[in-house]
């Protein structure tokens, strides 16, 4: 008679090492993405702080249809961080993603967004020229240039 580990206790091993290393990747990625956010809120704290010394005005955010063709009032007044009014911050520093699917509702009513945890990068990951940094969509609001 033989001892030790047959196939099956082999390969449940292997399965249960895959599953702490998945849930390890997942802990390590969620903990990035709590920084990444706690650092991009430190970023709009400031902009607010320079936004009400310097202006620009908070204007009302509109959300975007997402085939980008309409327009829906939102209860929000704020900034739009990229040039498609694709994101925004309010003025109380929450960050939004400014689209929502179109419906008789949304254009009759409206819609409310609701906050996302802000990143360091907007649209990351999207096409080519589609993401910007943070803190330089900031600077193009209070410069003007947004």
């Amino acid at each position: 008679m033989t001892t030790g580990e047959g196939p099956r206790d082999g390969a449940a091993a292997w399965r249960e090492e895959r599953r702490e290393a998945a849930a390890a990747h997942e802990r390590a990625l969620v903990a990035r993405q709590r920084a990444e956010s706690e650092a991009a809120g430190v970023l709009i704290a400031a902009f607010l702080e320079r936004a009400r010394v310097d202006g620009p005005p908070p204007v009302p955010l509109r959300a975007l249809s997402y085939d980008r063709r309409r327009r829906f009032r939102t209860p929000l007044e704020g900034w739009y961080l990229r040039r498609d009014g694709a994101v925004g911050v309010d003025t109380d520093g929450r960050f939004y993603v400014l689209t929502a699917p179109t419906s008789l509702a949304a254009l009759v009513r409206g819609v409310r967004p609701e906050p996302s945890p802000p990143p360091l990068v907007i649209g990351a990951g999207g096409r080519d020229g589609d993401s910007i940094d943070l803190a330089d969509a900031l600077e193009r609001v209070l410069t003007g240039e947004g």
